[in-house]
């Protein structure tokens, strides 16, 4: 019931229509959803998402929003909404470091300024910056075909408010947005996030669209993850932000909001546990070079400019430390050098910040890897640097020259990391490729361990040199057998070594793999003297201590599958598994034993 009124649907919303703005300010309430980051379960900002509609006959937050247009409403009604959002948010502790996500409805975009002058009031009592506030687009409607579109986009930027693009992948013109608007964030759709472990096509499509937004200097969110392996999935392919059922629903208690969520921060502490060979590098080639912020006045930059005199640009951070581009001398230098450039400048009536002359510049992660940083560079012509963030918020810059530093390091770091018997990689890169191919679910993976059976009596009875002829021979066969682009052969150390694989079936690695063992057996059969061949046996001394006889040396190889679409984030899981099925496999009359991850 509502003011006495029978809680008939029809009956309701009939009153309702002619009541609307009242009712709304009676039974409307904000709730707010957290987005999340998704590197450390920190909250970085929440949704305000409207609730209370379906108490005046509404079956969602949209139809009252139309039926308000239609009554002539909606301005009234989003102006309570998003100020009563603000009032709410301006009660959190956190809330100057967070930032507000508010939808804004394309039939506002006519009415846009008077909106927007509600927000900055509200803001400056509540000292909060307007970089604390983002706008989200819908994609009802295509933006764009408003007149007044570019203007209410160009006033919101110099105000600081941050934009994003909402329901990205299903609306209209989004692409359009993104190539022509300085947008800060894109929100994938949940129709994309739904299911993303386990489907090809959806994980294909979210890591181009993180790619390219990223070299545009766009941050990514997920909308409407709802289990721990779309969490995972996300994670993996770069996606920043996150929110959905999976970390928090919406609340309309203040006192249900939380400023982190530590079953994000378990999921992740393996991964974040240790740092991969590109990070380390990566670190030690930032430059934490002065930055400025768009607030400032432009007399600020050139006075820096002034100061630093071989610095060609600095980057450009919002008023909560989260990057928004670069700004470049000569850019300046340009507007400043046109007729009445330096007059315009000083007019308080055309005065211009430093929001204005913010050029693009791509925006990662300090956890990306060398070569996608590259790709990233590559791919963004003319790009002076990539801004590098950790937690959302700037961490320094690295230049072309910088990375290519961080890869001529690399090669050199591989190169010592190899066995230098063999030639193949140690565990240092067998670490790296299991941790980075079990995040990656779009091909069945296998992983497999090679460890001779009775290698140290031979090695004690023949001696080192037949030994490493022993190892030797073995690399050679590997090399023979797997030699694709995709194929990884690793060597543990001694007798230990590594075989990934990706796309084959269980059948083709078992016969390959048979094919291997019986091969090294005809093969290192022939390094023992003909009477031990001939006994099948040699004297030898066991850990303990006691001499007794040992057969002669054969391989035993345990096989771990991964099966398509399933993504690990713990690798030592998946080493413990692989630890099981090796000791299997030398109990073994084959030597061999297979085994799916998560079977036991």
């Amino acid at each position: 019931m509502v003011l006495g009124v029978v809680e008939d649907g029809g009956v309701l919303r009939r009153f309702a229509n002619d009541q609307l703005l009242t009712l709304a300010k009676l039974v409307v309430e904000n709730a707010l959803q957290p987005i999340v980051e998704v590197g450390t379960g920190a909250v970085f900002g929440y949704e305000s998402l409207m609730r209370g509609h379906d108490r005046i006959g509404f079956q969602s937050p949209l139809d009252l929003l139309d039926q308000a247009y239609e009554s002539g409403e909606l301005l009234a009604l989003e102006q309570m909404v998003s100020s009563r959002a603000l009032a709410k948010f301006a009660t959190l502790p956190d809330c100057s470091a967070a930032t507000l996500f508010l939808n804004l409805d394309v039939r506002l975009i006519r009415d846009g300024n008077a909106l927007v002058d509600t927000l900055l009031d509200q803001l400056r009592k509540a000292n909060i910056p307007p970089s604390s506030v983002c706008f989200e687009l819908s994609e009802r409607f295509d933006n764009t075909q408003v007149p007044e579109f570019s203007g209410l986009i160009a006033r919101l930027r110099r105000s600081g408010f941050k934009l994003a693009i909402d329901d990205f992948g299903v609306g209209h013109g989004e692409m359009k947005l993104l190539c022509d608007f300085p947008v800060d964030y894109v929100k994938i759709d949940r129709h994309f996030i739904a299911g993303l472990d386990s489907n090809p096509r959806k994980r294909h499509l979210v890591k181009n669209i993180v790619n390219f937004c990223h070299v545009l200097g766009v941050r990514v969110i997920a909308e409407g993850i709802e289990t721990e392996a779309e969490f995972i999935a996300c994670r993996e392919f770069g996606v920043d932000l996150v929110q959905g059922w999976f970390i928090a629903r919406p609340t309309t208690m203040i006192t249900e909001l939380k400023s982190a969520f530590p079953h994000l921060q378990e999921i992740g502490k393996v991964r974040r546990s240790t740092q991969s060979l590109d990070e380390v590098l990566i670190r030690k080639q930032i430059e934490l070079m002065p930055t400025v912020y768009e607030h400032e006045n432009i007399e600020h930059v050139f006075d820096l400019f002034r100061r630093n005199p071989g610095q060609s640009f600095f980057p450009v951070l919002n008023a909560n430390g989260e990057p928004r581009g670069i700004i470049n001398e000569i850019h300046l230098k340009e507007y400043i050098y046109q007729p009445f450039g330096r007059d315009l400048l000083k007019n308080k009536v055309y005065e211009r910040s430093i929001s204005h002359f913010v050029d693009r510049a791509p925006i990662v992660g300090l956890d990306a890897d060398a070569e996608r940083l590259m790709t990233i560079f590559a791919n963004m012509e003319g790009s002076d640097c990539v801004i590098l963030t950790e937690n959302m918020r700037y961490a320094g810059v690295v230049s072309a020259a910088s990375l290519i530093r961080v890869m001529n390091e690399k090669r050199l770091k591989t190169a010592q990391d190899q066995n230098p018997l063999t030639g193949l990689p140690g565990n240092r890169a067998i670490r790296d490729y299991m941790r980075d191919i079990a995040l990656d679910g779009d091909e069945t993976r296998y992983f497999c361990y090679c460890d001779f059976d009775n290698f140290k009596p031979f090695n004690d009875h023949y001696g080192f040199h037949l030994g490493d002829h022993a190892i030797s021979l073995f690399a050679a066969l590997l090399r023979r057998y797997f030699f694709s682009d995709g194929d990884f052969l690793g060597h543990v150390g001694g007798d230990d070594f590594f075989i990934g694989v990706s796309d084959w079936s269980r059948e083709e690695l078992t016969e390959i793999l048979d094919r291997l063992l019986s091969d090294f057996h005809d093969d290192v059969i022939e390094l023992y003297s003909e009477n031990d061949r001939h006994a099948g046996r040699i004297k030898g001394v066991d850990r303990h201590g006691q001499e007794r006889d040992f057969a002669l040396m054969r391989c035993s190889i345990g096989v771990l599958e991964l099966p398509r679409g399933r993504v690990i984030d713990d690798v030592s899981r998946i080493s413990a598994e692989i630890a099981d099925l090796k000791k299997s496999a030398k109990d073994s009359d084959t030597g061999l034993a297979l085994g799916t991850f998560g079977a036991a």
